[in-house]
């Protein structure tokens, strides 16, 4: 019989990943794997109970909190506060960070910045669904975790990955060492090892932007979706236009099949939509770490200084050879205009 590897088992034997931990980075990735169950639960079961449609609030973003939302926010908050592991908590549904106030937490070593539910406009079409987080070293010694502690550039994660809740629910990490991807079996309730050492194809046939706001993007972008729909049989084109809208969801199949996701700036969006904390850096250094590329179109996204933890930048994330070619149309232009 073939072996069934847990997450938590999987933990376990890749200790040796974290030379500088002492069981406190296995722990918070344990709690993450809790929270993604309960969540799960409640996604798979989202047209049964109350919980879908608008919570009726605005969150920091100007969006609408969908009931889903405020639920998945406060299951993950309620999971890494009570584990003991992180000092401090940034999501996107809260404007200010979350101290976690219990005395065992507040020394702790690591803070998370997350997003506990991407893709939650679609939620009630019954569209793929994700969370998002990202892991840090505090850099403030004692206390409560300061600003500083976020604003820390994604080279300096320690960890990063997602939850994508679909026609089976996976958890995807890296700490550094390479991807792996973990499928929830519900008949156990474990996410077992389904992805081991996942690699990014350097290049593939598809590409994923909204194309309702081609107007307005950067001309280096309209010219590279014209070289994407373009025939040409030695690069297998015109690529195929793939948009879920769930960032997650749209990034997970890139992943897996080789492509590209373009968000880039606009007129009305000019420093782009996406969240550099935690959106771009953790998907940049899972993707990175699976042999493709992120870039803001000039920019390697994990070199990127960040001044708020809900900063937002321009991304065009994927197989590394069609990254470099969306750059290298960036940079054309970019000169010419200059």
């Amino acid at each position: 019989m073939k072996k069934v590897t847990t997450l938590g088992q999987f933990i376990i034997e890749r200790q040796a990943e974290f030379p500088f931990a002492k069981g406190e980075l296995s722990r918070l990735l344990r709690d993450i794997g809790i929270a993604a169950k309960i969540v799960n639960r409640e996604v798979n079961k989202a047209g049964l109970v109350d919980i879908l449609g608008d919570e009726g609030n605005v969150n920091v973003q100007g969006e609408e909190v969908k009931k889903l939302d405020v639920f998945a926010n406060e299951q993950f908050i309620s999971a890494l506060s009570s584990g003991g592991e992180c000092c401090a908590i940034a999501s996107e549904e809260n404007e200010n960070i979350v101290h976690v106030s219990n005395d065992v937490s507040q020394n702790a070593k690591y803070v998370i910045a997350m997003d506990p539910l991407d893709g939650s406009s679609n939620i009630d079409v019954n569209v793929s669904i994700g969370t998002i987080f990202s892991i840090y070293r505090r850099i403030s010694t004692s206390g409560h975790a300061t600003l500083e502690d976020f604003l820390q550039k994604g080279t300096e994660q320690v960890a990063a990955g997602y939850i994508i809740y679909g026609s089976s629910t996976m958890l995807v990490y890296t700490t550094g060492c390479g991807v792996n991807g973990f499928t929830l079996d519900p008949s156990i309730g474990e996410f077992c090892l389904s992805h081991p050492n996942l690699k990014s194809p350097t290049t593939g046939k598809i590409y994923s932007i909204n194309e309702g706001n081609a107007l307005h993007f950067p001309e280096g972008i309209k010219e590279y979706i014209k070289y994407c729909q373009a025939e040409d049989k030695a690069t297998s084109r015109p690529y195929t236009s793939r948009y879920i809208g769930s960032l997650v969801a749209d990034f997970h199949r890139n992943l897996i099949k080789g492509g590209i996701y373009m968000y880039p700036s606009t007129s009305k969006a000019p420093n782009g939509k996406l969240r550099l904390l935690y959106e771009c850096n953790p998907l940049a250094f899972i993707i990175e770490q699976a042999g493709g590329a992120a870039t803001d179109g000039f920019e390697r996204i994990m070199s990127k200084q960040i001044s708020s933890i809900h900063e937002r930048t321009p991304i065009i994330i994927g197989s590394s050879e069609m990254v470099e070619q969306a750059h290298a149309f960036m940079r054309i232009h970019t000169e010419v205009k200059a």
